[in-house]
């Protein structure tokens, strides 16, 4: 019902139109009021969260301060494992072998002996003074003077056991490092050693008991000296086999040319003897006798030709020694050289070779020492034909072959012949060392992904 329709009841019921009218005005304003409450009230409602500014602003705030104190945590968290990490990552680097020894530097001596006698004694007094200081409890040392159930003597049994664990567990890392030094970890072991010497100090800091510097340089000392003393040896291995090689060498052509002279000799007076028989035979004896002159004249103009053949040997033989040898500094990997010499020495013709022509020295891989060394040559370079690098001019005598193919063949063509495969290249590796230091100098690299904070 419409409100003109209430209205014309209201009149036809007989109320005052004047009281109707106030009525239905009455009316409406209370379904205004009512309907305004309820827009109110929904929009209080939705706002609820914020009607209360201050509020509002102090829980924006504490939800700040929660945010704020977790990055903070977990910042600081991040720097105390980044710590432990990078620690964790260069002692790591100490002790693994496959690190390029490259990152740890170029091993520089210390010790200008001349030959491994002196290194060795060197070592043997290094060892003595070791043993001094230990005898005079100068290696360890306890600064602190305990009491164990209130007795000083317990206290010090205790320090002596502690100082004498330690002395131990430090001397068992430096015996280890020492067994395992060579040419591209020294560095690496030296820094094991001085590790070892701060760990076991860290763990006995409760006890207040350390290593002594000068025990530490003594056994660095130790580890230089031992290191320099292998190399002296090494060197000298290489120069005994060398001269050995070359006597047994001049001790065969020796040989020859007495077994030659010899010969010769023999024929030269089986020769003066038919002439002189010939000078006194009859007539009738003396065809038999030029028939024997001719012979012997034929078999010492033999023997005298074979002692000029045993006394240049070197040249005119066809015994040899063929070589293989590499150089990954100056031509990269996988590529090999295959070549023959006649010297006494084979080894100067490698050196030679690796003379201010090329900027590193050969790896010499094989010298095989062959009868027929020009066939076995042939040999070689007709097995690896298809990987020549110089195709044009077959006097280059390089091959892009790995070594384990050129190893292979080795055993099938010369068998029992000695071959090596490893690749030392230290002058390279050296070198290498030394560039990478000098950007390091200039331009630290990096050593981890990880950045330093965050």
């Amino acid at each position: 019902m419409t409100g003109g329709q209430i209205l014309i009841l209201i009149c036809v019921l007989g109320f005052p139109i004047w009281s109707v009218a106030a009525s239905v005005i009455a009316w409406k304003q209370s379904r205004r009021r009512k309907a305004a409450e309820t827009a109110v009230s929904a929009m209080e409602e939705r706002y609820r969260p914020i009607v209360n500014e201050e509020a509002e602003v102090q829980r924006l705030r504490e939800v700040a301060n929660s945010v704020s104190l977790d990055i903070s945590n977990l910042r600081a968290s991040y720097s105390e494992k980044k710590a432990v990490f990078d620690r964790l990552a260069k002692e790591v680097a100490i002790f693994d072998e496959k690190l390029a020894f490259a990152e740890m530097g170029v091993y520089e001596p210390h010790f200008d002996y001349t030959d491994s006698e002196q290194y060795k004694q060197a070592v043997l007094e290094n060892r003595e003074t070791q043993k001094r200081m230990v005898s005079n409890k100068t290696a360890a040392v306890a600064n602190t003077e305990w009491t164990v159930s209130g007795s000083k003597a317990k206290g010090q049994t205790m320090n002596n056991r502690n100082v004498k664990l330690a002395l131990r567990a430090f001397n068992n890392e430096c015996d280890a490092a020492v067994a395992n030094v060579r040419w591209n970890n020294a560095n690496a072991m030296e820094k094991r050693i001085v590790n070892a010497r701060q760990q076991i100090d860290n763990l006995n800091a409760t006890n207040d008991i350390r290593i002594t510097d000068e025990y530490l340089r003594q056994k660095l000392i130790e580890l230089q000296l031992t290191h320099e003393y292998r190399e002296k040896l090494k060197a000298e291995r290489e120069e005994r086999a060398e001269m050995a090689r070359a006597a047994r060498e001049e001790q065969k052509f020796l040989r020859d040319m007495e077994r030659a002279e010899e010969e010769e000799a023999k024929y030269q007076k089986l020769l003066d003897k038919a002439k002189t028989d010939a000078s006194k035979a009859a007539a009738d004896q003396i065809g038999a006798y030029n028939e024997k002159i001719l012979m012997l004249e034929k078999d010492l103009a033999d023997a005298h030709a074979k002692f000029e053949r045993a006394q240049a040997m070197a040249e005119k033989t066809r015994s040899g020694y063929v070589y293989i040898i590499s150089n990954i500094g100056s031509f990269g990997e996988e590529v090999v050289k295959i070549g023959l010499t006649r010297r006494l020495d084979p080894a100067d013709r490698v050196r030679e070779l690796g003379d201010a022509s090329v900027p590193f020295v050969f790896d010499t891989h094989a010298i095989i020492y062959s009868d027929d060394a020009p066939a076995l040559e042939r040999a070689l370079h007709n097995e690896f034909q298809k990987t020549r690098i110089n195709a044009q001019n077959f006097r280059k005598e390089f091959f892009r072959v790995s070594i384990d193919q050129v190893e292979q063949a080795v055993t099938r063509l010369a068998p029992g012949a000695p071959f090596f495969k490893d690749v030392e290249a230290q002058e390279y590796r050296e070198t290498l060392a030394r560039r990478n230091a000098m950007l390091a100098a200039v331009e630290p690299p990096e050593l981890v992904a990880f950045p330093a904070m965050i």
